[in-house]
């Protein structure tokens, strides 16, 4: 069976394995477009219908049609083809495709650069991604109203957090609606420049919290197996380095939450006691959400030096400074978790303020420093070169691989555990493009 748009021709197979028979005539349009309409005609009704995508194994082959065409108009041509849909189906599709009427993530619009659209589209993705943890939290633990819904809160989880700070359910319901702005505007913003949205909801496919206030919602992110990398409490301290100007590595100030994964959220109503057990769960979340935050900031202003739009750079040095809002005011909170050890699985927050080093033991004026939980001001430190004077600034802002490096870092937390190998792939097509962006001039 073949299709044959203008430029390219199509040559595609489909096992279909569930017993249902697709009309011949689907088979003589484009191959991508009925397959995508007709999983959601069949089971439109499913909440799972995207399971049966898994069914299908699609062989997808391109062939130049005209050899007269310069490389660089074959690298205009060949554009990747990564429809949010198709992917999540687990479709494999061929380097370099695209499908004529359909418009290719990433691809220049009439008034910004393919790079700027790369840039905005991984943005937006992060922030479904940011918005959607936050939900799960604000369900929880935060305040449910009109501007965040969902879920009806636990009284035990959320005591706990207030007991870390008296504020911080205020704190997660006003991030999570800072989150949802941010991921709301990017994707109108995309539309408004005639370029392509992301849309995360076919990877929405987790299964989250069963305990008593969560909504019970598949969800994007996982927050019961992470490993928090929590050096950006020492980073920020250290008057002699920064990772943009020489590499080091820096100590954690919780060495046990990145040795091993944990729980952010009660996984179901049995994590709700003992109560030093759901008091380490709520300790566990007030050093996740900076953790995401520093890198948020950080991330911002590394592909702002990408940008050729001046409305675009407007745009990202304008949200950066809103998430190194949300991680200055819960790095200040996360000071206030209380020591303890979790009796069920040995998780120890350490006493940030008796002078000690959790992770060597060392003792001493410059250890009480580097840990002591009011120093919440980040040191200056070296910035561009060592030969300069020292200088308080957001690190690391080295634009290179940014955002490869982010996808890496939220990775390795465990924020994905249990997504797909087509969520993975079309996240590191967004971030491969993103971290191809040049500034034009």
């Amino acid at each position: 069976m073949e299709a044959k748009p203008r430029e390219s021709r199509i040559v595609a197979t489909a096992t279909i394995a569930m017993n249902k028979d697709v009309p011949a005539t689907l088979l003589k349009v484009q191959p991508i477009l009925w397959y995508w309409s007709y999983l959601r005609r069949i089971d439109a009704a499913s909440p799972l219908w995207l399971n049966r995508a898994h069914a299908f194994k699609f062989e997808l082959k391109e062939k130049k049609m005209n050899a007269s065409k310069t490389s660089e108009e074959m690298t205009k041509t060949r554009r990747s083809f990564l429809k949010t849909g198709l992917t999540a189906a687990g479709a494999t599709v061929a380097s370099g495709l695209l499908m004529h009427g359909t418009k290719a993530l990433a691809q220049s619009s009439s008034s910004l650069t393919a790079g700027d659209v790369a840039i905005l589209q991984f943005l937006a993705a992060g922030e479904a991604l940011e918005a959607d943890f936050y939900a799960q939290y604000n369900e929880l633990g935060g305040i449910q109203d009109s501007e965040v819904p969902g879920g009806s809160d636990d009284r035990i989880y959320a005591e706990k957090l207030r007991r870390i700070d008296p504020n911080f359910s205020q704190y997660i319901h006003d991030i999570t609606d800072d989150e949802m702005s941010h991921r709301n505007f990017l994707n109108a913003y995309l539309v408004s420049k005639g370029a392509e949205p992301v849309d995360m909801e076919p990877f929405r496919t987790l299964q989250g919290s069963i305990a008593r206030g969560s909504s019970g919602k598949l969800r994007l992110t996982n927050l019961m197996q992470l490993t928090v990398d929590t050096s950006w409490w020492t980073r920020y301290r250290s008057s002699t380095n920064n990772p943009d100007v020489n590499q080091t590595t820096f100590e954690q100030a919780v060495p046990d939450l990145h040795n091993g994964q944990f729980t952010a959220i009660p996984r179901d109503n049995s994590d709700l006691f003992p109560h030093e057990h759901i008091q380490a769960i709520a300790n566990t979340a007030a050093f996740h959400i900076p953790t995401v935050e520093q890198g948020g900031g950080s991330l911002r202003m590394e592909l702002a030096q990408r940008a050729t739009s001046v409305e675009v750079l407007r745009l990202l040095i304008s949200m950066g400074p809103i998430e190194s809002m949300h991680f200055q005011t819960m790095s200040a909170t996360a000071g206030n978790a209380p020591p303890l050890t979790d009796p069920t699985n040995g998780l120890t927050f350490p006493d940030l303020n008796c002078g000690v080093d959790p992770n060597t033991g060392a003792r001493g004026s410059a250890v009480r420093q580097m840990f002591q939980t009011d120093l919440i001001m980040p040191e200056p430190c070296p910035f561009i070169s060592t030969s300069l004077p020292a200088c308080s600034v957001i690190r690391p802002t080295n634009t290179t691989g940014a955002a490869t490096g982010a996808l890496k870092f939220l990775t390795a937390m465990g924020l994905f555990i249990g997504q797909s190998t087509a969520f993975f792939s079309f996240m590191s097509e967004l971030a491969t493009a993103a971290d191809a962006a040049q500034r034009g001039i």
